[in-house]
This record gives C-alpha cells, structure tokens and sequence, in this order.
C-alpha cells in the first residue's frame, strides 16, 4: 500500500477493491441478520460475504477481459481479507495456511452451488435451498425464500445497470426488503 502513491494499481485491480468494500458494506445490512434470521456469527457473515461476492462475479462472468480481470481482483481482495480477519482472530501463522485451504474449498463450492442455483432454467427453489443449507445452517422458517427473493432482485439489478459503472466501482445495491 505505501507504494501506490508512487505505483497507483491498475484500473481494474482498484475497481475490484472498491467492489469488494462495496459488497462487505451490503452484506452488513443489519436487516439480513435481523428479518431474514441470518446468524450474527463469523460463519453468518461469511455465507453473506460469499453471497455478495458470488453476485458481483455472476454480473462480470464473461463481460471481457477488463471485467475478467475486475472479477479477479474482487475475489484476490475477498481472500486477502479473510486472510487478514484469520489473523485478527487470533490463528497463528503457521495454520492461517490450512484455514486458508478450508475457506477457499467451501468458496468454490459455494460459487458452484450458487452458479447452478442461478443459471438460466434453473429449479427457481435449487436457490432457496442452497442459502439453507449454507447461510442459515438448515435454519428452518421464511428465512430462505425471503433471502432467495432478495437474492433475485439484486441479480436483475445489478444486471440492469451498466458495465461501464460497475467496472468503475459504481455498483448501486437494492437494500434488503422482506416483503
């Protein structure tokens, strides 16, 4: 960092950190944890970071190469980030490695399940059904499909609104609404 006064980042590596404090901010809507049942835990907001992040790379999935390599900075950020709140909490240096591994193999499982969930001609219930089982751990109640119905508002949203502004950090989030 002391040497981006100097050495400014690329464009897109910029924008993806932006993005990324973008999406931390909306994934910290006390109405998640509040209405849609959300554990305020280190695992709830985890499963809401991933959420978020999954919706910002599902909007840049295939959009070019100056997306491509946004995409990647947004999640290179997200793993620093986990990487440094290991290390906050306490886990020592020489098994932030293996936390590391763990959380990046239940981020790409994740990513795929939501994929799926999200493709076009999906079961629209698969997606439900996926926050279930991760972001409230089997809770039972109308968490799910509120944060389903949440969830497919943000993703036309966001696919409303212009590539240019996103590749420029403009990313303008729907709040959360139970209704």
């Amino acid at each position: 960092m002391m040497f981006e006064r100097w050495f400014p980042p690329r464009p897109a590596v910029a924008a993806g950190r932006a993005l990324y404090k973008s999406l931390s901010t909306q994934a910290r809507q006390p109405a998640l944890y509040l209405q849609a049942g959300v554990p305020d835990t280190v695992e709830g907001r985890f499963e809401l970071y991933v959420l978020h992040l999954v919706l910002v790379l599902h909007r840049l999935k295939g959009q070019g190469a100056q997306a491509s390599e946004t995409s990647q900075a947004v999640f290179d950020t997200f793993l620093s980030n986990l990487d440094e709140g290991l290390r906050e909490m306490g886990v020592g240096d020489l098994s932030v490695g293996k936390k590391m591994r763990k959380l990046g193999e239940a981020v790409y499982g994740r990513i795929k399940s939501y994929d799926r969930a999200l493709a076009e001609g999906a079961d629209p219930a698969e997606l439900a059904v996926v926050i279930r089982r991760t972001v409230l751990r089997d809770q039972e109640g109308p968490g799910a499909e509120m944060l389903a119905a949440y969830v497919r508002r943000v993703e036309a949203d966001i696919a409303a609104q212009p590539l240019s502004n996103i590749l420029q950090a403009e990313l303008n989030w729907p709040p959360f609404q139970s209704v």
